[in-house]
């Protein structure tokens, strides 16, 4: 939310690195929003950004469960921003990452044991070069992918996103 007014612009504190990756659609998109925006509109929704990671701490809590997710960002990057202001506004780290890992699984129903992957079913996995429940932006350093039974590692990913680049230049 912090980001509709600035994105793509210097003001933004979304990463330049991470911008090659916008879709045409999507940077058509955040243009729109800033030629519509006001001045002071940055500041205002950063502010209500601050606020609504506390209020979703609390609401965590407070037992109501929560969903990662973020629409108009960056898909692959914005997740793990959105864990990053969660725990900025008070989440601990582990209740951030449940967010986007164990809470999907019981609101779709798909929750075998926590943590565990029985025997002859297949699990999206993310391996990753440090823990995130000591510093939530460790959740960046992806050394690994399992996705739908497949193995990607750090070599095929950078493959991957470089075809993305790519893509998303055209």
């Amino acid at each position: 939310m912090s980001e509709i007014a600035t994105i793509g612009t210097a003001a933004s504190a979304v990463s330049a690195d991470h911008l090659v990756y916008a879709s045409k659609s999507l940077r058509a998109m955040w243009a729109g929003n800033q030629s519509i925006s006001t001045p002071g509109a940055a500041q205002f929704l950063k502010a209500n950004s601050e606020v609504g990671a506390v209020v979703t701490k609390d609401m965590a809590n407070s037992g109501v469960g929560i969903l990662a997710g973020c629409d108009g960002m960056i898909a692959g990057f914005c997740v793990h921003e959105e864990l990053a202001a969660m725990v900025h506004g008070g989440m601990t780290p582990l209740a951030a990452l449940q967010t986007a890992t164990l809470n999907p699984s019981r609101y779709f129903v798909l929750q075998q044991p926590p943590g565990t992957v029985p025997p002859k079913h297949s699990a999206d996995l993310v391996l990753l070069d440090a823990s995130p429940l000591t510093d939530i932006t460790n959740v960046g350093r992806i050394r690994a992918v399992v996705v739908a039974g497949r193995f990607l590692d750090r070599t095929e990913l950078d493959r991957l996103l470089a075809q993305v680049k790519i893509a998303t230049a055209q």
